[in-house]
């Protein structure tokens, strides 16, 4: 059981589904349980990453799969096809699998849903696709009945093939944390737009597949590279949490090096919220050996979805699972999204 697992409620609240370490109680303790053991050299459910692998001689199959609930369906920057299709081939690309072969969608739509919007999310789904230079090969259609579900719930699965497997351990005292962009731009512009926001700023979602800037990353670092996270439900806290204690180090963060978006800034303080444990569906955190974090570096800025990147971090042999947020004036420990605080945003 992780260090910061608990004993589940009776009752499944909201906030089992924030990402930080009351979900990972959930899945540990229920979900996981007696399922997705593969034998020794591959990766099932009990490592609890973006996905899993089995071997196919010297390759891998890596596949994942993501519902998808977020409200609203339509927000600054994208939609719920858009982010359907990023947030799984984005998973597919934190395990080390770039290329995404499939996806198959599912979708529950409610009865009364308009037509035109699922003509429009639709557009969105194969644009999105192309993009990733990926397709929808297969599905499943259910429609429930009027206030039996709000709107439109999609679930996509994706496979994918890798010659070398990327989890989110195996760091080391002295590796370089890094992060693709600036962080909590989806969760504070869903929140924003939900708070009758949206008009007054100009933040918008990240939303956005990356498998082509992580390729880059991975062909410049090579070996370089050991950990890749996805920076999704409880923010860059929940992901530096979960990799430094799958790895037993401690994290050290520069504050100042984050890069943040005035806007997200400015929403966070209005709303009372942490960007760092705000959402990204564009970003991910690489943990990389000191001689290849320039090198990696160079090529995500090389990317136009990578020209933020910057490296904000380091691990450290002190306070193994735990991270430090150097503020400049001092320290303190950066804590993980708990409570319902941030619903429905993925």
């Amino acid at each position: 059981m992780t260090r910061n697992a608990r004993f589940i409620d009776e009752r499944i609240t909201l906030k089992y589904g924030t990402g930080g370490g009351a979900m990972r109680a959930l899945i540990e303790q229920i979900f996981a349980k007696g399922l997705g053991d593969l034998g020794e050299g591959n990766i099932g459910l009990a490592a609890m990453d973006d996905g899993a692998a089995i071997r196919l001689g010297d390759r891998y199959l890596v596949i994942t799969t993501d519902s998808h609930v977020v409200q609203p369906i339509v927000f600054p920057g994208g939609d719920i096809g858009k982010l359907a299709v990023a947030g799984t081939v984005n998973d597919l690309a934190m395990m080390g699998a770039t290329d995404p072969l499939a996806l198959t969608c599912a979708a529950i739509v409610e009865d009364g849903f308009s037509r035109e919007m699922l003509k429009s999310i639709w557009e969105s789904i194969r644009a999105s696709c192309e993009e990733a230079g990926t397709t929808i090969v297969t599905g499943d259609t259910k429609v429930m009945g009027h206030g039996e579900l709000d709107g439109l719930v999609l679930n996509t699965t994706g496979v994918g093939i890798t010659d070398r497997i990327v989890t989110d351990a195996g760091l080391e005292p002295g590796d370089q944390i890094l992060v693709t962009g600036t962080m909590g731009d989806h969760g504070l512009a869903i929140m924003a737009t939900r708070n009758e926001l949206a008009l007054e700023t100009e933040l918008v979602s990240d939303v956005a597949p990356i498998n082509a800037m992580v390729r880059r990353a991975l062909e410049a670092g090579g070996d370089g590279i050991i950990a890749l996270k996805d920076p999704t439900r409880g923010g860059l806290s929940s992901a530096l949490h979960e990799m430094a204690e799958k790895s037993g180090v401690g994290i050290v963060i520069d504050e100042p090096s984050i890069p943040l978006r005035d806007e997200v800034r400015a929403v966070g303080e209005l709303l009372g919220i942490d960007p760092l444990v705000s959402a990204n569906e564009g970003k991910a955190v690489f943990g990389v050996r000191p001689e290849s974090a320039a090198g990696v570096l160079d090529a995500i800025r090389s990317h136009p979805l990578g020209r933020n990147a910057a490296i904000v971090g380091e691990c450290v042999a002190e306070r193994p699972g735990f991270v430090v947020l150097d503020t400049g004036f001092g320290s303190r420990l950066l804590s993980e999204a708990e409570g319902e605080l941030l619903p429905r945003i993925c």
